[in-house]
């Protein structure tokens, strides 16, 4: 039955918070976050405050809310004081009610600053550390321009195990000089460790880093797409065989385990977004709306003080619109879209010539009993085109 898409709206799957914290020690060649690089002149009660006036004005807009999940991102966080952090999670909860199993994610990187913080940072509120390993070498965490090494990052894996219920730790893999073999070696050594959830990402080249520049001028080489292929698909066999399998494209957990805030997005949920170039998004009297913060702290906090909040963007988002992001979102996720959800936000329906042929082709399989439409393991190394020609093939109903 397919219900009015002023219920589906209203169906809520959760409302999260996400906290952006845009600094860090340097600048890593291949991110292109809105991160700048932190040179000890923050002044941290400053940017507090911007998070205390941002929060209240967000509260103002969304009204009583029951927050599921918290998640402070960057940028790096964990250099944060955790009298900070104490105080921002405290404000959240003045703010809206947080339930008392939400998930509180802190970004974390493995140095030896930050990892003196694992048990204040717990005694703080955080429940959940998502720790920026990126390599288990010191030869190619020196490439990837990371500040730590391989016995940093194994020790704080292990203050992590001992100190929060939950935590997860990044890999990138396909990086230069990269094989079967080392990638085999090294994601071996990761899934021996106590961990229940991991973050794998494939090396991209993104405009405007360190590492573009080198691409272009054949200064850095990485694998090209066939290995790139080979090495996501020995990911995920290695991962399915630890008992963690891949529930979105880049990220795997022992089931139950997932990143409940994560999850938010990929099934489209509601978050608002605290802090520079943070997003958000919300439902206001059955609407969608899309919110985006100044993305330069300067500016942000000026904003903030003069108006309460450093909007730049808050326009209601069309069913199209909404469809497209479903579409985009959902896809990454091994559940699938729901369709009749789809129909209920969108008002549409992929055509079902345009379904069948991507079935055939193997990018798509049909759940009967979830009435959802799922990536394959060959669709999801095609997503981009994937996700384009489901888009384009939607229909009114």
């Amino acid at each position: 039955m397919i219900v009015s898409p002023k219920f589906a709206l209203s169906k809520t799957l959760g409302f999260g918070i996400y906290v952006h914290w845009p600094f860090c020690e340097t600048k890593c060649p291949y991110c292109d976050f809105n991160s700048y690089t932190y040179n000890g002149k923050i002044d941290e009660a400053e940017v507090l405050s911007g998070y205390v006036k941002e929060i209240s004005y967000l509260r103002y807009l969304t009204g009583p809310r029951s927050v599921t999940s918290i998640f402070i991102g960057g940028g790096t966080p964990s250099l944060m004081l955790p009298s900070t952090i104490e105080a921002l999670l405290r404000t959240i909860q003045q703010a809206w009610h947080v339930e008392t199993w939400a998930e509180i994610t802190l970004e974390a990187n493995p140095s030896s600053v930050e990892l003196n913080r694992f048990h204040a940072y717990r005694s703080a509120g955080i429940n959940r550390l998502s720790l920026g390993v990126q390599a288990l070498n010191d030869v190619d965490l020196k490439k990837l321009g990371r500040l730590h090494t391989a016995h940093q990052a194994m020790t704080s894996i292990d203050i992590a195990a001992s100190t929060f219920p939950k935590f997860s730790f990044d890999l990138i893999y396909s990086r230069q000089d990269q094989n079967l073999n080392d990638w085999y070696s090294e994601l071996s050594l990761a899934l021996s460790f106590y961990s229940q959830h991991l973050s794998i990402y494939q090396l991209t080249i993104e405009e405007n880093t360190l590492f573009a520049e080198k691409h272009r001028t054949e200064k850095l080489r990485i694998p090209g797409p066939e290995l790139a292929d080979d090495l996501y698909e020995l990911t995920q066999q290695m991962t399915t065989n630890a008992g963690m399998p891949g529930y979105e494209i880049s990220n795997h957990a022992v089931p139950g385990q997932e990143s409940q805030h994560n999850l938010l997005y990929w099934r489209y949920g509601e978050y608002a977004g605290v802090g520079p170039g943070a997003h958000g998004r919300i439902i206001l009297n059955g609407r969608r709306f899309a919110l985006f913060n100044e993305h330069r702290p300067v500016q942000w906090l000026a904003k903030i003080i003069e108006n309460g909040n450093a909007l730049v963007e808050f326009s209601e988002l069309s069913q199209s619109e909404q469809a497209d992001e479903l579409i985009l979102m959902g896809l990454r996720i091994t559940e699938g879209i729901n369709l009749e959800r789809l129909a209920c936000i969108g008002g549409v329906k992929p055509k079902n010539r345009k379904v069948l042929e991507l079935i055939k082709q193997n990018a798509l399989i049909y759940s009967p009993n979830l009435k959802a439409l799922r990536a394959t393991k060959r669709g999801r190394l095609i997503l981009n085109k994937l996700v384009l020609e489901l888009a384009t093939s939607l229909e009114t109903l």
